[in-house]
């Protein structure tokens, strides 16, 4: 038996870290219909319309809200969908993202 049969190997995990999150958030304009609003929130990030009625009034008084948090990818497509909706239906509104602190 050698010296190397009786020695312990180590072995290295890596350590997986969780993905970054991002806020999508909805900006307040002063043009798109708030109806509109709440059909794109329901339709884009699947919430009720309650819901979506609410983030579109804190939007509307605070002049921003934030929708919901996802990882940085999925945040980013949500975002672009959202705003692509309304650049189709002739409307201003607009989503961005940020990473979460």
């Amino acid at each position: 038996m050698s010296s190397t049969d009786t020695e312990l190997k180590t072995r290295v995990k890596p350590k997986v870290e969780r993905p970054k999150l991002h806020k999508v958030i909805l900006l307040n304009d002063d043009f798109t219909p708030r109806h509109f609003v709440v059909r794109v929130l329901q339709a884009v990030f699947r919430i009720g319309e309650d819901q979506a009625a609410r983030i579109m009034y804190v939007a509307h008084t605070r002049g921003a809200c934030v929708v919901s948090v996802y990882p940085k990818d999925i945040a980013e497509t949500k975002a672009d969908e959202a705003t692509d909706l309304a650049k189709e239906a002739g409307h201003p509104l607009q989503f961005t993202t940020e990473p979460e602190e």
